[in-house]
């Protein structure tokens, strides 16, 4: 999703990598849960979410429709996003006590809340920031961004959010340019037959997501050859 903001308003000034240190670490928030309310639609989820959430609950696309997730358009194209519910806007996986119940196979966003990424301009590829406004616990403790994340294979993690974010750059593009609500509802909805209803086996991921992605340039590549 594309923000257009001050860099120097909601970061430290800093770019970070995978080996550097950051003051991100809450210490397990010791009973804060204010970044899992009011969030609005802004979780979005990411075709891995979709699968760890998927396998990890033994529940499929439509079961999590029911009340733990839902669709909004971002930049053109439909996406999954977490939900907040009730008077207090709390997300449908948060329990009782203010703890986060998918904590194991929570979505990328939440793993790397209060770090963003931000996209580079001259090339592929992205570095992480530091927000300081959104997280409210204070005195942080530094951590290895790496560990922050808390993603095996992070290096092929970090090619699947870059191939992803592009692809949905490119795409929107694509729906931008076409003229006509049925033309683009072309574009649109096989992003989410493909790569959300359709559902993961336990196979590993990125099998799944590269075979998926071809498998939606195809569906493109026939759509543009009948323009």
């Amino acid at each position: 999703m594309k923000r257009t903001v001050d860099m120097r308003e909601i970061s430290d000034g800093r770019l970070y990598g995978l080996n550097d240190m950051v003051k991100a670490d809450c210490g397990d928030c010791q009973g804060c849960s204010a970044c899992c309310r009011g969030m609005g639609n802004s979780v979005i989820l990411d075709p891995m979410d979709l699968y760890r959430m998927t396998t990890g609950l033994h529940a499929d696309f439509q079961t999590l429709m029911n009340g733990y997730i839902e669709l909004n358009m971002v930049d053109g194209i439909i996406l999954p996003n977490l939900k907040m519910s009730g008077t207090e806007e709390k997300c449908a996986f948060l329990s009782e006590e203010g703890r986060c119940r998918i904590h194991t196979f929570r979505p990328g966003i939440c793993r790397l809340f209060p770090l963003g990424r931000i996209y580079r301009e001259e090339e592929r590829g992205f570095d992480y920031f530091l927000q300081i406004h959104e997280c409210k616990k204070e005195n942080r403790s530094k951590v290895k961004v790496r560990k922050w994340i808390d993603t095996p294979d992070v290096k092929q993690y970090e090619k699947f959010i870059e191939d992803w974010h592009y692809f949905l750059e490119d795409t929107a593009q694509k729906v931008k340019n076409c003229s006509g609500e049925e033309k683009k509802k072309e574009y649109i909805m096989p992003i989410l037959s493909v790569f959300y209803v359709q559902p993961y086996d336990n196979r590993d991921f990125y099998s799944q997501f590269y075979s998926r992605l071809d498998t939606c340039q195809d569906i493109y590549k026939r759509i543009q050859v009948r323009v």
